[in-house]
């Protein structure tokens, strides 16, 4: 496998100040309806460039509402997400184009479809320029040993696999910004070894990365900041 990192084919880089946050939370708080208690409590949070973030806490702490937030998927009640001079709330396609979101389950992928197919159609959702987007395939398929798959459909891979596919759709445009759910979930040992090489390569070229799942993994990955979030809070760990 190649380590030879390509440079980012994403449009439109939102304006950073030096040395600040590629994405900034400021006081995020979020209540689900029928709910007496936020889900997020003002919630702040800055993910810098090279750096590996990780959060944990129990099911229904929070963890995924926090991501679906930071991608912009979710709008905050109250505060604010922002990358760069990018808000979440009115940035648009150039604030997605930042994006690389993997959700937790196994979501985001069309059954019938080729693994190829896959990650073409996912290309176009992620604003890849026409003529770049089967190079950024070919690299994905080789980057998460999915290249002997390539022809395979996706309802005949195991979950595993699809794992692999749906880390390759989340890394495919070089985001400046990964929000990974529950990674790891069906991975074997070589699966492991794939995302954190692909963890590398990305802080290496300036992305930033979020990585949330249950306690016990910010024993097992290498990160910059650690922290636990309950009853709407995040606390440092360590």
């Amino acid at each position: 496998m190649s380590s030879t990192p390509k440079t980012s084919s994403t449009p439109n880089q939102p304006a950073l100040s030096p040395g600040g946050p590629l994405l900034e939370m400021k006081e995020v708080y979020h209540r689900w309806k029928g709910q007496k208690q936020p889900v997020l409590d003002e919630v702040s949070l800055d993910l810098r460039a090279g750096e590996v973030t990780w959060i944990g806490g129990r099911n229904g702490a929070g963890k995924t509402t926090l991501l679906r937030l930071a991608a912009g998927i979710l709008l905050p009640q109250r505060g604010r997400v922002d990358i760069g001079a990018l808000n979440s709330e009115d940035g648009g396609n150039r604030y997605q184009r930042q994006i690389g979101f993997l959700s937790a389950g196994d979501r985001s992928l069309q059954a019938r479809m080729r693994v190829t197919q896959q990650l073409d159609y996912w290309a176009r959702l992620a604003y890849v320029p026409r003529e770049l987007r089967a190079e950024r395939v070919a690299i994905s398929l080789e980057r998460f040993g999915l290249e002997e798959f390539a022809d395979r459909r996706v309802d005949r891979m195991s979950m595993g696999q699809r794992q692999r596919i749906r880390l390759a759709m989340a890394f495919l445009h070089e985001p400046q910004v990964l929000l990974l759910d529950e990674p790891r979930n069906s991975l074997d040992d070589e699966g492991y070894a794939l995302l954190n090489e692909q963890t590398r390569m990305a802080t290496e070229r300036g992305a930033t990365m979020l990585w949330c799942s249950p306690r016990g993994e910010d024993r097992v990955i290498e990160c910059d900041a650690s922290y636990s979030l309950s009853e709407g809070h995040l606390e440092p760990v360590g």
